[in-house]
């Protein structure tokens, strides 16, 4: 929950924050408002319209008379009609643009969050903010805020009319009033609580199915299907549990509500009866006219307690989507300088990060890199190869010390521009649900297919390519699952290419694939390195022999550097590290 949650009922800081994004559609906002106003005073007359032609017609006998009460009866349905059109119209409107724009704002924070937010957040509840929350508040709007002063306003006027007409059996009407906005107060009170259950264990069901969906080949490949299976019915059971609490509520709430109108009902028409008989001044049709007010009475007073609960649903949605908005995770954009034709320079100052305050990874890194040079990071896992490469592209902060690309600290850079400039190959290739055009160019119009098809020749992947059904245009599906993972190398290889970056980075890009496809990557690596600064990053270490400069790290600092003959010579880390690796292939 929100740091700004109070706990009460009804929460009016997130209240009103909800309601400052219709400021934009003020025009619509104040059309469904009138319209409810109108509503609201066209919907009391109807009765009223019936009264007078009761007591009319029972007097006079006139039908003519009665007649035009009736058509008079009939303009006032048409006019409701109308009404109501506008008002849920416009309602509805004015709702699905504010959460339009509230998605747009929350998916926008979500893009510029550190990476190391999403290292301790759940994807199924991101997708549970973005979608189920949001789509929660257009019913605060839609069916709570409009609908409670639809409601309100409906109310008030009938107890008016009610007085104006005989204050006796208005009073007796609203006898029972006190009794059942009480029990509305209590009601509101205790469903906020269970509503909050709910959006956590609808949370927690997106979030277990998400992770277990995505990982569905580990969980039969270790069989793990029943297991699975009866976690997740532990998850539904609570979610379960938590909307039939809501249930409970409900079905205590509205027969007492029931009970309470059915009373007042009762009240009327006995002392109206009496009246009558007693030939006291209240008239047949006015009781039938006071029937019809304290149902249109009582009638909106139980569905505010359900329209409330829809306010107070999208208040607990506007809570969790508001803390989304309002996390500090940013990396910091102040840099104005364009990293524009970068010649590659990179240099490491006494670098020092870490991922857990207090636990870090890098203990004071210092490397230089010149333009044009390829150098290769190798060391055990742990050792600090990947956050190397992390950090210059500001995916994270670092803690001290300086990185400086060109001369000037990376954070001087504009962040949009420096990363425009570093292209990275991961290991874990991801590709989207689309054609393999749009995974290389990521649908930037500036790239042809003319260019990406010459790239392609260029690092010798054109072929390949050609002979997949639809060619550019064939369809990897999510996360480029038609592919094997050394064809999704090779597409990454030529995401990377097309860009033109003055900065590559290759993070172990040549493991897990097979021999034909590692030469393919040798070829395609050879190519988008030539005359440009890069970084490979590797375990296999017959893939950077050619590099200019090998760093050797170890838990985070660096032990050796050099090339690939002056290691071997030193009889160290890399030379032991090298002897065990190709021990181990020629067996």
């Amino acid at each position: 929950m929100s740091k700004n949650s109070t706990g009460n009922a009804f929460d009016i800081k997130i209240f009103a924050r909800l309601m400052s994004f219709a400021k934009k559609y003020r025009v619509q906002f104040w059309v469904a408002t009138l319209s409810t106003i109108m509503l609201a005073i066209f919907a009391a007359s109807s009765p009223l319209i019936l009264l007078k032609a009761i007591d009319d017609f029972t007097a006079n006998k006139d039908l003519t008379r009665l007649l035009y009460f009736t058509m008079a009866m009939l303009a006032v349905l048409i006019i409701q009609v109308i009404l109501q059109f506008t008002f849920i119209y416009y309602a509805s409107w004015v709702g699905q643009n504010i959460i339009k724009d509230l998605r747009a704002k929350i998916f926008n924070n979500i893009l510029n969050f550190k990476m190391a937010y999403f290292d301790n957040t759940s994807v199924g509840k991101l997708v549970t903010r973005v979608v189920s929350d949001i789509e929660t508040i257009a019913n605060f709007f839609t069916q709570g805020v409009f609908m409670i002063v639809s409601d309100v306003l409906k109310m008030l006027v009938v107890v008016v009319v009610m007085l104006v007409i005989n204050w006796k059996l208005a009073l007796i009407a609203l006898a029972v009033l006190p009794i059942l906005i009480y029990a509305t107060k209590l009601f509101q009170i205790a469903i906020k609580k269970t509503f909050q259950d709910v959006r956590n264990e609808v949370a927690n069901l997106n979030s277990f199915v998400q992770e277990r969906v995505t990982g569905m080949k580990i969980v039969q490949l270790f069989n793990r299907e029943k297991i699975e299976y009866e976690n997740f019915k532990a998850i539904n059971d609570k979610h379960k549990k938590a909307h039939v609490k809501t249930v409970w509520y409900y079905s205590i709430f509205f027969p007492i509500a029931e009970i309470l109108s059915s009373i007042a009902i009762g009240f009327i028409v006995w002392y109206g009866g009496l009246q009558v008989i007693g030939n006291d001044a209240i008239t047949v049709g006015a009781i039938i006219g006071f029937i019809q007010y304290a149902q249109m009475l009582f009638r909106p007073l139980r569905q505010i307690a359900d329209k409330f609960n829809q306010l107070q649903m999208g208040i607990v949605s506007g809570e969790r989507v508001f803390k989304v908005i309002d996390t500090e995770s940013s990396i910091d954009k102040s840099g104005t300088e364009k990293a524009e034709n970068l010649k590659g320079d990179i240099v490491f100052n006494d670098v020092r990060f870490s991922y857990v305050e207090g636990e870090e990874v890098l203990k004071g890194i210092s490397l230089t890199v010149e333009k044009g040079q390829t150098i290769a990071i190798v060391g055990s896992t742990g050792a600090g190869k990947s956050t190397i490469i992390n950090l210059i592209s500001r995916f994270y902060e670092i803690d001290s010390g300086e990185i400086r690309v060109d001369g000037l600290p990376v954070e001087k850079y504009d962040l949009n521009s420096l990363r425009n400039q570093v292209a990275v190959v991961l290991q874990d290739v991801f590709l989207f649900s689309d054609t393999i055009l749009n995974n290389i160019t990521l649908k930037n119009s500036a790239i042809s297919l003319a260019e990406v098809q010459e790239a392609a020749k260029q690092i010798g992947i054109h072929d390949f390519i050609e002979s997949l059904p639809n060619g550019y245009h064939y369809n990897v599906k999510e996360r480029g699952a038609m592919l094997s993972s050394g064809q999704r190398q090779l597409i990454a290889f030529l995401r990377a290419y097309v860009s033109n970056p003055s900065i590559l980075i290759l993070d172990e890009a040549t493991s897990s694939v097979d021999t034909e496809s590692e030469q393919m990557i040798q070829y395609a690596t050879d190519r988008i390195t030539k005359n440009r600064t890069s970084i490979i990053i590797a375990h296999r270490l017959a893939t950077i022999k050619k590099a200019d400069k090998i760093i050797v790290m170890d838990k985070g600092t660096i032990v050796e550097q050099g090339d690939h003959n002056q290691l071997l010579a030193e009889d160290g880390y890399y030379r032991n590290l090298y002897e065990k690796q190709f021990g181990v292939e020629m067996m």
